[in-house]
């Protein structure tokens, strides 16, 4: 193949990227895959000695890459509130967000009347919600074992940062086991990432918080 044509499609690939990279709801899923698509159409436009389109790259390069150190250094701090099944803002977080929340949580609709149900804050932003049912109780009558039924956050917090925080909240409240079910493959790699377990015998991922 000729040389010029790798060459461009060298540059379309860059381009390509660079298009990509606005359809990604993550930001930093954004920034990365922007940067590498700069990177290319800086190639790119060097070869074909582009010096301003270069520069231009350069710079969305060198903002990229801020962002992205600002993003991974900046502490998220979160609270997480307890609410009613039936509270009016739980109501519209889960309408506003019912599309994005259908994709991990497909038969999920609205807590029971016997959840814990928790809204997740940070820095007085609404970042997520998780609803579970008792799965276990201990000796004093509360729940010590949860069956989590929605663990959601919205793509700006969706770092794992949210879900480490609620693990480790609920182990402070007393709650020494999670499990959790889904279908849902990206649902299922986030659970291995938080460190739960497939139980072969139940088909149930589990956490042990002790």
């Amino acid at each position: 193949m000729d040389k010029q044509v790798l060459l461009e499609l060298f540059g379309y690939l860059g381009s390509f990227l660079v298009i990509v990279s606005m359809l990604m709801t993550s930001v930093v899923k954004l920034r990365i895959i922007n940067t590498v698509g700069s990177v290319i159409f800086c190639i790119y436009a060097l070869c074909i000695h582009s010096y301003p389109t270069a520069a231009m790259q350069v710079c969305l390069i060198a903002i990229n890459l801020f962002s992205l150190y600002k993003l991974n250094n900046t502490k998220k701090e979160y609270v997480a509130v307890s609410v009613k099944s039936n509270d009016g803002f739980i109501s519209y977080f889960l309408n506003e967000n019912s599309s994005d929340i259908k994709n991990f949580f497909p038969d999920f609709s609205m807590p029971e009347d016997n959840d814990r149900v928790y809204l997740i804050m940070c820095s007085g932003v609404p970042a997520g919600i998780f609803s579970a049912s008792a799965a276990g109780i201990s000796e004093s009558g509360s729940a010590d074992a949860l069956a989590v039924k929605i663990d959601y956050t919205i793509p700006a917090y969706r770092d794992c940062s949210a879900g480490k925080y609620m693990l480790s909240y609920l182990k402070a409240q007393g709650v020494k086991k999670l499990t959790a079910n889904t279908k849902v493959p990206s649902h299922a790699k986030y659970l291995s990432k938080m460190g739960f377990c497939l139980n072969s015998a139940n088909n149930m991922y589990e956490k042990n918080l002790i």
